[in-house]
């Protein structure tokens, strides 16, 4: 099992000068992975491709690119780009996003989603595999004329889905190459989540998948004020169907039960237990609200258990 951490580049004033900073704080102590998210700010792929010329020897993901909005030919493009860029550690990960985004900020109609997961994730392992697509779906067509290849990328792009439902669990098992829960506990993994996925991989002929596990967490003396900022924080999503479920399948009622905030052993204990309910990879977000000091305190607490 891996254990990254997430470098908040979505919500905060961090430049990109500043990524890359702390980028190699977490090289340095011992992280596997860093990810980054993705919403109308900087550009997530382009912040991989930044850290990667400049941080050597860690592995660097999105989580995750709404596929509302974006087409698997450009999208394909970026991500092959970005594998160039980073010398084979680039990790593609997708999602099919919100209502709220969608409609509200692209003003494109958030209809059928798993459909065009579906779609969008086919003409894409087209493209990583073979360089070529000639697909004409129902919601998305995509078609080649000339090898889709950017030279000095690795042979192909590892891609991954930010899956929890039914429905888009056996779509990733069957096309992508892992998943990424996020406010998932170690219950809802074990006994919803990861069963549907391998059953759908196995069904496909496929390898079982990478469950890699986003769960927020930091280490701090002092956990009573944090804890109620992430009851703050995180109850947006109790408002959306697809967490709230996880959410209740975990066994919690609110999004900030699912935090680990406490000392070094509650956190080394949490990832145990992610990681004995099936996950491969345990990644731990929202450390830059407790500050610098908690925030380099969790990172070796994590490199440690790395």
């Amino acid at each position: 099992m891996t254990v990254g951490v997430t470098l908040d580049t979505t919500g905060t004033d961090l430049t990109l000068d500043d990524a890359v900073r702390q980028a190699r704080e977490a090289r340095a102590s011992g992280l596997a992975s860093l990810w980054f998210g993705q919403t109308f700010g900087h550009d997530a792929p382009t912040v991989a491709a930044v850290i990667g010329r400049d941080v050597p020897g860690i592995q660097l993901g999105t989580a995750a690119l709404p596929v509302f909005g974006r087409h698997p030919l450009l999208v394909s493009s970026q991500a092959q780009t970005v594998q160039a860029a980073t010398g084979g550690r680039f990790h593609l990960g997708l999602a099919v996003g919100t209502k709220l985004i969608s409609e509200g900020g692209l003003g494109i109609p958030f209809e059928r989603p798993v459909a065009r997961l579906r779609e969008f994730l086919t003409v894409l392992r087209q493209l990583l595999e073979t360089g070529e697509a000639d697909f004409e779906g129902e919601l998305i067509t995509a078609r080649t004329s000339w090898p889709a290849r950017v030279p000095g990328a690795a042979p192909t792009v590892p891609v991954l889905v930010a899956a929890m439902g039914p429905q888009a669990l056996r779509v990733s098992g069957r096309l992508a190459d892992g998943i990424l829960p996020y406010l998932a506990g170690p219950r809802a993994l074990e006994e919803h989540i990861v069963p549907e996925l391998h059953r759908a991989a196995q069904e496909a002929g496929r390898p079982a998948p990478r469950v890699v596990a986003f769960v927020p967490g930091v280490v701090t003396p002092d956990p009573e004020p944090l804890r109620a900022r992430l009851y703050e924080d995180l109850a947006f999503y109790e408002q959306i169907p697809s967490y709230a479920r996880v959410i209740e399948q975990s066994g919690h009622r609110h999004a900030a039960d699912l935090a680990v905030v406490g000392d070094e052993k509650d956190l080394a204990d949490a990832v145990r237990r992610y990681r004995d309910a099936g996950a491969t990879d345990v990644v731990v977000s929202g450390t830059e609200i407790a500050g610098d000091d908690a925030r380099l305190r969790t990172w070796e607490v994590l490199g440690e258990l790395a």
